[in-house]
């Protein structure tokens, strides 16, 4: 059977400037570094400004391409479908040789935990609450409180948390991985274009891909970090009577940060392997609590009715034009989309390292199905508690969303043992949290190093710090509306990447293709010197 290796010789790091205590790659590392340096500068001495520039990238973003952002969340679904069930799934990740490096659960755990582990924390309470009290306009104009709300308000959380943020991931992930462990190329965002730039792939336009993939994941781990400091400080408030402040927020990032930077150094066995087992550990123990102490058979036939209202408003929900609810659906939908489209190339990029074996038919159903069933019983109990408390009334959460980082808790402090699973869940916040940061660091690293994964701790360390400081200055720019000030630089950041992977489905197409005819013996679709 003929061989069609790709043409170019270029191996991980091979452009690298190598200087003491660092192997970095010219121009990617120094031109990211300088505009986060440049960004936390700015937003710490000029507050302000830099609060409505962000604000002003947002409104750009979500209302000149809001239909960008619903189309191509609908399609990257869709794509990923379409390869399920085509003889293209039969295509193993690393050759027809290749084996696994990692058992089920600890594959599953790890991208799993880096995927979501932090929004599921905060937004599993607050977000169907938030949507069927109305706090922040409800999904097709239901009225509040009605029985259709809860109905809605369940759908529109699953719609935000399932199969699309998956299939963004699913694809992110399957593209680095067949073009790293099938076609030998570095494990970086430039590769998968390849098949469309050809040698240029290492010149400026490769350069210009992976800077906003650096730019993107940068602010996207930001945000959940912020989402995470606020929700472990609303913890420790609730629990401690401590105030939920600014400083206590950053003084807690300062905090996990710096055990992250053990994590980081040990690597992805010794560190993020392991926090992501107990990780999961330590979530699945407070899941089945939640669901044995709380109303129990409740919870599980809402996990079918659940099921059921997400099929049945998933088409009106995906549509972009002519909604009833333009306010939410700017507010909530397009955010989500962003957001999960600017942490696509951190997850995407982790779970190609941990692939390796998985035919593309595999990759593409755990990755899309397999969380999915999980975020579907996470939200079904914690919403689904949170919702009933609100009917009838019991609690803080009798009036609808208060302070978002302390719904989970409010929720918690009418359970069994509140004390105690509040303070499990505010340890699960903080472990997800060390999660994210020390494999997103890893990840922007390798794509830095020109996508060497065995870099120089010193530059590791570096990343692990330049996330907290975004972070940090996101918390401070933003005050009292923080969260906002979050949302704005994750949509900002997610808008020029979404273009990014839109180009990506149709380079993999074309590459996976040319794969299939060389596995039957044909002639590839292209030959190697006419790639580009």
């Amino acid at each position: 059977m003929p061989k069609y290796p790709y043409k170019t010789p270029y191996k991980a790091g091979q452009d690298n400037l190598h200087l003491p205590g660092l192997d970095i790659h010219a121009p990617v590392f120094p031109l990211s570094a300088l505009f986060i340096i440049i960004f936390v500068l700015f937003t710490l001495f000029f507050p302000d400004q830099a609060n409505d520039s962000l604000f002003a990238a947002k409104n750009f973003a979500i209302n000149q391409f809001d239909w960008l952002f619903s189309y191509s969340a609908n399609m990257f679904v869709l794509f990923s479908i379409l390869l399920v069930f085509t003889p293209l799934g039969r295509i193993r990740i690393g050759g027809a040789d290749a084996q696994a490096d990692f058992s089920y659960l600890s594959w599953l755990s790890m991208l799993f935990a880096a995927g979501m582990g932090i929004g599921l924390m905060f937004w599993g309470v607050a977000e169907p609450l938030a949507y069927a009290s109305g706090w922040a306009h409800t999904p097709l104009n239901v009225e509040a409180g009605s029985d259709e709300a809860m109905q809605v308000a369940m759908a529109a959380t699953l719609y935000h948390w399932t199969l699309h943020p998956w299939a963004i991931y699913a694809i992110v992930g399957l593209s680095l991985a067949f073009f790293h462990y099938n076609k030998k190329l570095p494990l970086t965002i430039r590769s998968v274009f390849y098949p469309l730039f050809g040698e240029r792939t290492w010149g400026w336009a490769g350069h210009i891909v992976d800077l906003l993939a650096v730019i993107a994941t940068i602010f996207g781990l930001a945000t959940s970090l912020g989402l995470g400091a606020q929700q472990a400080s609303g913890g420790f408030s609730f629990l401690f009577d401590m105030g939920n402040t600014t400083g206590l927020q950053v003084t807690i990032i300062a905090i996990v940060s710096a055990i992250a930077l053990v994590s980081v150094v040990r690597g992805l066995d010794g560190g993020v392997k392991v926090l992501s087992n107990i990780n999961m550990s330590l979530a699945m123990l407070l899941l089945l609590f939640i669901i044995f102490t709380g109303p129990t058979l409740d919870i599980l036939s809402g996990v079918i009715d659940n099921a059921v209202n997400y099929a049945t408003y998933l088409l009106p929900l995906s549509e972009s034009h002519n909604r009833p609810d333009q306010d939410w659906f700017h507010t909530w939908t397009i955010f989500y989309w962003a957001w999960w489209i600017s942490w696509s190339p951190f997850v995407g990029m982790f779970i190609a390292r941990v692939s390796k074996g998985r035919t593309v038919r595999e990759f593409i159903l755990a990755v899309l199905i397999t969380p999915s069933i999980v975020t579907l019983i996470w939200m079904s109990a914690f919403g689904g508690i949170a919702l009933d408390q609100y009917q009838q009334g019991i609690g803080e959460l009798a009036n609808g969303v208060g302070d978002v980082s302390l719904a989970m808790f409010q929720m918690f402090e009418h359970l069994p043992m509140s004390s105690v699973i509040s303070f499990i869940g505010i340890i699960l916040v903080l472990v997800f949290f060390i999660t994210s940061s020390d494999s997103g660091s890893l990840v922007v690293d390798s794509i830095t190093a020109g996508g060497k994964t065995n870099a120089p701790v010193s530059q590791r360390i570096f990343w692990v710090l330049m996330v907290g400081c975004i972070a940090v200055t996101l918390l401070i720019v933003g005050g009292s509306a923080a969260l906002k000030s979050l949302q704005a630089g994750a949509v900002s950041a997610g808008l020029p990447f979404t273009v990014v992977l839109v180009i990506m489905c149709i380079s993999l197409m074309k590459a996976l293709y040319n794969e299939h005819r060389q596995i039957q013996g044909l002639k590839p679709i292209y030959p190697p010197d006419q790639e580009g």
